[in-house]
């Protein structure tokens, strides 16, 4: 699938994530991918290789909180036999084997300290460091690394290198979680559907109009993920079907209110619009400690159009 030119999203936050993509595609630059879990950020790495000059090289994927900290050292950089208790041979690390090509290191947020430090050596020098060796090696990688956490709270923790932040920081791509971008979830279930009647040989069942609307209104906690898990549940077991609100689990409609139930009640006086939305934004950022895409998620906005209704209001944020 070219991933580009897919068509599985217009809304506005997204077709601005991808613009960007792609032009950072096109260059050797490192690249640090933001999300939370389940928002696509190793399918976007791998849609930046595949439309890079290093298309035809190797790409290594690593998680690395997938691994024991006592390993990563030697996955990444690999170690002389006698090195330590068990290297009975030789072993050469992923930056050797990714020479040339792409390694994406999803999870950054995890890697020791210690690997951070020999990390930050190679974005520096090109230069790796087998463990037990004392003459480095030198190999062409490009980083793509991605993280769900906040490296910056991290990184006042103690727990992730600053100067390798700002290193793997030179172009930041943050996407967005599902809930913000609602506007691609029709398009979103039909690519999956699409995807998943051919890998099972079955006719795709129908998303009702309600169903969508329900869909639309849910929280997204699993982000895409969680929608290509429904879509594929959905394709085995109702194949061929018109899926409605009743068929959805049971946790897409829990907090659906009732059709007569009404989210806000109307003052017998009337209310100034401007006002309320200004104290409604208030309240959202004084919730999340100033954080506007949290703020956003609170008030079922996208990120561009608080900032906008921020600056229409003049409200004050750190």
């Amino acid at each position: 699938m070219d991933y580009f030119n897919s068509n599985i999203g217009q809304s506005p936050i997204f077709e601005s994530l991808l613009r960007s993509a792609k032009m950072v595609a096109a260059t050797d630059v490192t690249i640090l991918i933001k999300g939370e879990t389940g928002t696509g950020k190793e399918v976007l790495a791998t849609a930046i290789q595949q439309d890079s000059p290093r298309a035809d090289k190797p790409f290594i994927t690593l998680n690395c909180a997938a691994l024991p900290e006592g390993l990563v050292e030697s996955e990444l950089f690999g170690h002389k036999k006698g090195a330590f208790t068990g290297a009975i041979a030789n072993k050469q690390g992923l930056f050797h084997a990714a020479d040339g090509g792409t390694l994406f290191l999803d999870e950054i947020n995890s890697l020791p300290l210690a690997i951070q430090t020999k990390l930050l050596r190679f974005l520096e020098s090109g230069e790796c460091l087998a463990v037990g060796e004392t003459k480095p090696y030198v190999s062409d990688v490009r980083i793509i690394a991605a993280t769900n956490a906040d490296l910056t709270r991290q990184i006042s923790d103690g727990a992730f290198r600053q100067d390798l932040y700002f290193r793997l920081n030179v172009v930041p791509i943050e996407l967005p979680p599902l809930n913000q971008r609602t506007e691609d979830i029709e398009t979103l279930i039909n690519h999956f559907l699409s995807l998943f009647s051919s890998n099972y040989s079955l006719v795709a069942p129908k998303f009702s109009k309600q169903t969508i609307k329900v869909l639309r209104e849910y929280s997204w906690p699993g982000n895409i993920r969680e929608l290509r898990n429904l879509c594929e549940r959905m394709c085995i077991l109702l194949s061929g079907q018109s899926i409605e609100p009743e068929n959805l689990p049971h946790e897409f409609t829990a907090c659906q209110p009732a059709p007569s139930e009404s989210v806000f009640i109307l003052p017998e006086r009337g209310i100034d619009l401007d006002e309320l939305e200004a104290d409604m934004i208030h309240q959202a950022l004084a919730r999340t400690d100033g954080n506007r895409s949290k703020s956003a998620r609170l008030l079922g906005l996208s990120r561009d159009t608080l900032l906008y209704r921020i600056k229409k209001h003049g409200i004050a944020t750190q």
